[in-house]
């Protein structure tokens, strides 16, 4: 009977039985397969739900489906206040083992702007296909019932990738292992952030409060996105940050440019001269000791030189005529600490502007932190740079004495710690455990990134846990978190749900 029943579901996968004896993990890529269709359809729904998380009634509503959602999986919930929004923690125990691993996601997604995306409803999924001029037309959903489903395909609508698409991934990979009557070999907790896009403020408090409840020996993320080239990722890092503002003065009020140009001081080439001398034309920090500590060891040259990055078409998709050089490759540009602006105003731009001298300008700065550096130090490193340059540094709005007084002045706002870095050490038992995994059921080796750009808030876990974290990307690199137009690459999804079913059934 069993026979019987493998056969037919070949025969809905679309893989022939020659295939299976070729390669002993094609029932497992069947078995995936099967999964594929209705994985779509629940993440649809799931994505339906609109998860802002400055909307505390949105989150409510996403918890409630993940209450339905893993309960259905066979999974204990439980709904953990915080000073903040709540966290939801699903827990799934085997008789006789003693591990436990913790699995990190976020249910919320940064806001839209419904204007910016190219369909009618950002949180309504629509399928897509690439044309040969490299833009997505939209196609109809019926086209996936011709066996197997096109990897190249994509589904576009908020949080498809960031971070709801790894969540029915897990979950369906849980459908596999019920379908096989299997149990995994560690008991599963699951914990669903509903505020990560604006900082997990209430995270760090939770893990104190929550600390018994969360208990695990290995913490899995399951957040950014994989390697360009989709093969499955461990990515053992992920750098901090910290942020600051730096406001810069001219007359009290907007001065008019006939009458005073040339006399009135103009604050935003003031403020351009700080910028500039804050980095080289080719794009390396001069700040004084900021990049004091990082070093690397033969081990990790090689490990970085490893990772199949093509400087070309990292280019050509960034539309970038040359990199900057920090790093000898990309992989080693992550190493280290950034500096960037990440916003700048004067005046007005465009309809409404006039014939001014500003009063002010406005730049807002973004540190990216690595495990060498911390978030304070390194805003007071720019503080003193900016006082070497011979302005006095203000921590508040100028009075009118210090604006009479001081010719070069600045307000410095922001800064401290901010949210630390991490990286765990590639051969360390977590390590050791998720390469035999994914080695073992893919039949290649994962690429290893020692330590990614983006930040997630695992941080707080390793310090008040005490748990050793890697992140599993699951995702397309290419996916437009944060941005107009997200979507999930389905190969991404049938590639996601099988990692999922690896780390499940490997034993730590």
């Amino acid at each position: 009977m069993k026979k019987i029943l493998f056969m037919l579901l070949l025969a809905v996968s679309g893989i022939s039985a020659e295939a299976i004896a070729q390669n002993k993990t094609n029932k497992t890529d069947v078995l995936v397969d099967k999964q594929m269709l209705p994985a779509l359809e629940e993440l649809k729904d799931y994505v339906a739900i609109p998860n802002d998380a400055l909307v505390a009634t949105d989150i409510d509503k996403n918890i409630t489906w993940a209450e339905k959602a893993f309960a259905k999986r066979g999974f204990k919930t439980t709904v953990l206040p915080t000073d903040r929004l709540p966290l939801f923690l699903a827990e799934k125990t085997y008789p006789g083992v003693t591990k436990t691993v913790l699995y990190y996601f976020h249910l919320d997604g940064q806001a839209v702007r419904p204007n910016e995306w190219f369909q009618k409803d950002p949180y309504m999924t629509v399928l897509k296909e690439k044309s040969g001029d490299g833009s997505f037309k939209e196609i109809e959903w019926n086209v996936l019932q011709k066996a197997p489903v096109n990897d190249e395909l994509r589904i576009f609508a908020r949080s498809t990738s960031d971070d709801k698409g790894p969540i029915v991934m897990f979950l369906h990979a849980m459908d596999i292992l019920k379908a096989e009557n299997k149990n995994a070999p560690y008991n599963v907790k699951v914990i669903l952030d509903g505020e990560e896009e604006k900082g997990s403020m209430g995270l760090k408090g939770a893990l104190v409060k929550y600390k018994a409840e969360l208990k695990a020996d290995f913490l899995i993320v399951m957040d950014g996105p994989m390697h360009s080239s989709n093969i499955p990722t461990l990515t053992f890092g992920c750098r901090g940050g910290t942020g600051f503002s730096l406001t810069t003065y001219g007359a009290i009020t907007q001065q008019h440019s006939g009458h005073f140009g040339n006399y009135s001081p103009d604050p935003t080439f003031i403020l351009s001269k700080i910028i500039s001398s804050m980095k080289d034309d080719d794009g390396r920090v001069l700040i004084d000791g900021f990049y004091d500590g990082i070093k690397f060891d033969a081990e990790a040259v090689k490990m970085m030189a490893a990772v199949p990055d093509v400087t070309k078409d990292i280019n050509e998709r960034l539309q970038i005529a040359e990199e900057e050089k920090v790093g000898k490759n990309y992989q080693e540009s992550m190493q280290y600490p950034s500096l960037n602006v990440r916003g700048l105003k004067a005046a007005v731009v465009g309809k409404g502007g006039g014939s001014i001298i500003p009063e002010m300008a406005i730049a807002e700065f973004g540190i990216r932190l690595v495990p060498e550096t911390e978030g304070g130090r390194m805003t007071d490193l720019v503080k003193k740079h900016i006082q070497k340059l011979g302005y006095e540094v203000l921590d508040h709005v100028p009075t009118k004495e210090e604006r009479l007084k001081y010719k070069k002045l600045v307000f410095f706002d922001g800064g401290g710690a901010g949210s630390p870095a991490f990286r765990t050490e590639v051969n360390s038992p977590i390590g050791s455990w998720l390469k035999k995994s994914i080695t073992g059921n893919f039949n290649q080796d994962p690429i290893i990134i020692r330590i990614m750009g983006g930040s997630v808030p695992v941080a707080p876990f390793i310090q008040t846990m005490a748990i050793p974290a890697v992140i599993v990307p699951l995702v397309n690199m290419d996916n437009n978190q944060h941005s107009p137009n997200e979507n999930l690459r389905l190969g991404n999804l049938r590639t996601g749900i099988k990692t999922c079913y690896s780390l499940l059934t490997s034993s730590i």
